[in-house]
Order: C-alpha cells, then sequence, then structure tokens
C-alpha cells in the first residue's frame, strides 16, 4: 500500500499506517521487510507527534461514572469439547456485554484497551457524529494500549445494531474482525416490535483463520463463492455465538410459539447462507431496519456485518439444526441446535431446495425519487503489490489512502452507483447513514433501508442517501481483507 504524498497525508491514513505496521510485525520476513523500508520509516517518524495528540484518550476520571464499560483484554474460549481459540473479546465474553440503549437518550460508554495493541471501537449503524463513531479514518481517536476512552453520543436509528473493533490487521490474522471484538447494540425506539414469545441474539463468527487457495476452498466451506482465482483466508472453526455446533446449550422452543431471531454475521471475511428445515423465517427487518415487505423465506442470506430481524413459527416439533446450507461449513460449526419442548434426539438437517437470495422480494417495487447528484464507483483488484499476499482493491483505480474524497452538500439526496468489476462478492457498508436501495441490476425498488449491501461478482447496486448527518464519514468493503488493502473511501461534506 502506497504512502501519501509527503505533507498531504491525513490524521487517518497516519493511524492506519501506524496500525499496519504494528501488527504486520507478526508476518513473514519479506512482508516486514517491505514495511521496514526508509519511505515507510521515515513517513511514520515524521508524524509521530500528530500520532500522539490524536490517540490520547480523554480524562474520563473527571466525567464521573459512564453508563456503560466495555474492556478490550485477552481471552481464551472453549468453543467445543476440547476445542479452544485464543483471542481478544469485550470483558471476556464473546460476544461482547448486550447493550440496550433507548433512542435519543444521551449515553456514554468508557472502553478500557488491555492489550498490547492500539484499538478503537466503531458503533455500527449509528447517524452519530465523526470522533465518536469510531473509524480512525474520519479522525476518531485511537485508544493506546492501557488506556481508556469515553465515548459519548445520542443514539439513533432505533434497531439492531452492533459494535466491533475498526482497528486493522492487514496480515495479521489474530486482529481486527478476525478477534472475537463485537456485540450486539440494540436501540430501542417507540415503535411496537412484532409480537413473539421468545427471542434471541446469534452472532455467527469464523475462528483459526489462515491463508488459503480461494476457489478450491470455498467452493467447499464457503458461501462466498469467488469466480476468480488467488489467495484468501479460510477458518478452522465456525460458531454461533461462542460454541460450535452442538457444543452449546440448544434454542429451547414450545410448539405455536413466535421466536424472534436477531441474527449477526460477524465474521471477518465469510458472508453466510442459513436454514432451519422445517421452517420458514419471516424477515421484518434488515440492518436494523422494518422492511418495507415482510416476506417468509427457507433460507437467510447474511454478508459479512449484515443483520436479519426474523419472526420464525414454531410449528414443526422436534430437534432441528438452524445453520449453514453448505455441509462442511456445519462440520466446521456453523449451527446452532434448537429443540422442542419434550423432544429429543439427534439434530436433523434436511437440505433446503435451491434458492437465490434477492433484496428485493422485501422492497417496494415502485422506482426511488431521482437524486440530486450521483457518484459512479467501479471496484476491483490489481493483483498482489509490493509483495503483499494479498491483492490491492482501488475504486475508480484509486486506493486508499491516495483516493480523493467525494463531495456532497449537507440536505441534498446522493446515488452511489456501485460497480463491481471483479470475481468477488462485496459487503459495502456507509457510515453514520442509513441508504435506500434503489436498484439491483436491472430492478428498480424503493423503501429498503440499510446501511450494508451485498454486491455479487461483476453486479451493480444503486443506492441513495441523503447527507443529513454533516462531518466525515467513510465507505468501504466490510470484508477486512478488502479494506486493509484499499477498499475504502471518505465523503465530505463541503463547507
Amino acid at each position: 500500500m502506497a504512502l501519501a504524498p509527503s505533507g498531504k497525508a491525513t490524521t487517518a491514513t497516519t493511524l492506519r499506517e501506524k496500525n499496519k505496521l504494528r501488527t504486520d510485525e507478526r508476518i513473514p520476513m519479506n512482508r516486514r521487510d517491505f514495511l521496514s523500508s526508509a519511505g515507510m520509516l521515515l513517513a511514520g517518524q515524521s508524524l509521530r507527534a500528530v500520532l500522539s495528540a490524536q490517540t490520547k484518550p480523554g480524562d474520563v476520571r473527571a466525567a464521573g461514572k459512564a453508563d456503560h464499560a466495555l474492556r478490550i483484554e485477552p481471552c481464551t474460549l472453549e468453543i467445543g469439547p476440547g476445542v479452544t481459540v485464543k483471542t481478544l473479546a469485550y470483558n471476556g465474553q464473546v460476544p461482547g456485554p448486550l447493550l440496550r440503549l433507548r433512542e435519543g437518550v444521551p449515553t456514554s460508554i468508557d472502553v478500557t484497551n488491555a492489550s498490547a495493541d492500539p484499538d478503537i471501537v466503531h458503533w455500527h449503524g449509528l447517524a452519530i457524529d465523526s470522533l465518536n463513531d469510531g473509524a480512525m479514518e474520519e479522525g476518531s481517536p485511537m485508544i493506546p494500549a492501557g488506556q481508556t476512552h469515553r465515548y459519548t453520543f445520542t443514539p439513533k436509528p432505533s434497531g439492531t445494531r452492533w459494535y466491533h473493533t475498526h482497528a486493522a490487521a492487514y496480515g495479521n490474522l489474530s486482529a481486527g474482525t478476525y478477534s472475537g471484538q463485537f456485540g450486539f447494540l440494540l436501540i430501542e425506539g417507540r415503535e411496537n416490535p412484532a409480537h413473539y414469545d421468545q427471542e434471541f441474539n446469534l452472532a455467527i463468527h469464523h475462528w483459526e483463520p489462515s491463508f488459503v487457495p480461494m476457489v478450491e476452498t470455498m467452493r467447499e466451506q464457503s458461501s462466498n463463492m469467488p469466480l476468480t482465482a488467488g489467495s484468501d483466508v479460510g477458518y478452522k472453526y465456525a460458531t454461533i455465538n461462542d460454541r460450535m455446533l452442538g457444543a452449546g446449550d440448544p434454542i429451547r422452543v414450545k410448539p405455536g410459539q413466535r421466536v424472534l431471531l436477531r441474527l449477526l454475521n460477524a465474521s471477518a471475511t465469510e458472508n453466510v447462507v442459513l436454514a432451519l428445515p422445517g421452517h420458514r423465517f419471516t424477515v421484518i427487518a434488515m440492518d436494523g431496519n422494518p422492511v418495507p415487505n415482510p416476506t417468509s423465506v427457507d433460507v437467510l442470506s447474511l454478508a459479512v456485518a449484515e443483520r436479519v430481524d426474523a419472526i420464525v413459527e414454531m410449528n414443526s416439533p422436534g430437534v432441528w439444526i438452524l445453520g449453514s446450507t453448505l455441509e462442511k461449513a456445519r462440520q466446521m460449526g456453523l449451527g446452532i441446535v434448537v429443540e422442542y419442548a419434550g423432544k429429543s434426539g439427534p439434530p436433523m438437517w434436511k437440505d433446503p431446495a435451491p434458492a437465490t437470495w434477492d433484496y428485493t422480494q422485501f422492497a417496494s417495487a415502485n422506482a426511488a425519487p431521482a437524486p440530486d447528484g450521483s457518484f459512479v464507483l467501479t471496484f476491483r483488484d490489481i493483483g498482489q503489490q509490493h509483495g503483499s499476499q494479498f491483492d490491492t482493491w482501488t475504486i475508480n483505480n484509486k486506493s486508499w489512502p491516495e483516493i480523493e474524497p467525494l463531495i456532497v452538500s449537507a440536505g441534498k439526496r446522493y446515488r452511489l452507483v456501485f460497480r463491481n468489476g471483479s470475481g468477488d462478492q462485496h459487503p459495502l457498508h456507509l457510515h453514520r447513514h442509513t441508504f435506500e436501495v434503489t436498484r439491483i441490476g436491472d430492478k428498480h425498488l424503493s423503501g429498503l433501508m440499510k446501511d450494508v449491501i451485498n454486491v455479487m461478482p461483476l453486479g451493480t447496486v444503486e443506492v441513495d442517501f441523503v447527507a443529513n448527518n454533516p462531518g466525515d464519514t467513510l465507505w468501504h468493503c466490510h470484508q477486512q481483507l478488502h479494506m486493509d488493502y484499499g477498499f475504502m473511501q471518505l465523503i465530505k461534506y463541503s463547507a
């Protein structure tokens, strides 16, 4: 990854570059040699004072006790019988503590970094200010090792949000979202939720990552299904919350109950497709936002960082597996047992009928209003650069940090035309705003509000957002591997 020209490097750029130097100390010599080049070292030294100022935490001692507290710390999880993983987590648990906040009620959250490296927490899906959003590219401060930072904001909008680290990982596959740093963030509003008898929050994560040949491995155990060859990240284990399939307590239900499942894909790079044989999912919200057209489906597709709220009618007594539609992924642990009262025995699985995931079925078929402006954004990989094992990604032929921001005016409606020029799927996330999905391929739609949209290989998706939250705003691919290697860009508001 190239450095910004001398004198033009931003604080966000230098923070991510510093994190890159820290984490890449743990990877093979050829990568370390590249990152230790004279140019990289000089750039880091010249910006040391800026980094020190930007990563200084707030004085939380004089501000009283915070409403909530999180601690980033190493922990060891037993995810299955005799299977343990070492990771970083919040408060020693995975997922981190469930945070329930009230929409419009100010809150404060102290985050103590008890890890060895600077870190940061992103409050995913909230329309808050740039400094508290938790992205160093927007100017949010990193939390130095051993120190505490206080986030203060007024949460909105209501719905299923989540929090997670926004630190870079690069070649260190124990850092960033490869770790266990994630948790549910539920923002309660005034609206009446759908009637249900029980609720379960289920977060999917993959563990023990390693470098793998992309196509050979992913055709069997990944739902990403790339069209092109190359190196990628594969995994040894998968869990729902902190347990592999069959290792933890089942979801216990009774016949006739309506169960609300809040599903979160907290994987670093893996999209997933889920089924519960004998049952259907009625999707009522996506990324925390109610859908215009609640629809029942046999399978759910969740790209990295997506959330789905679904109601399941418990009308098929037995012991079942809620899990990945891929057998190899279930063998890795990607599933959880659903057990009806009075039923026992080994959990059952039946392959669902083949289905294509279609966002448009949950939306209105009416066309969205015309935007005030639009940006056409074409992204593709340009192969391995500077000795890296991974491809570098470009947006309109430029990579972060050497890419100009998009400029918007407050109050205007803008259309982002995402054109995928690669053979990979890309879950694209817009910070600090909610967007409306307005076109997928040749289908026009409206009313489907999200903050992550998965763009299929060689596909085109259009989304609209209203520039109603001034401040630096990041958009990027949420796959950690792609974000680290160039797939990011800022949106700035004009003066």
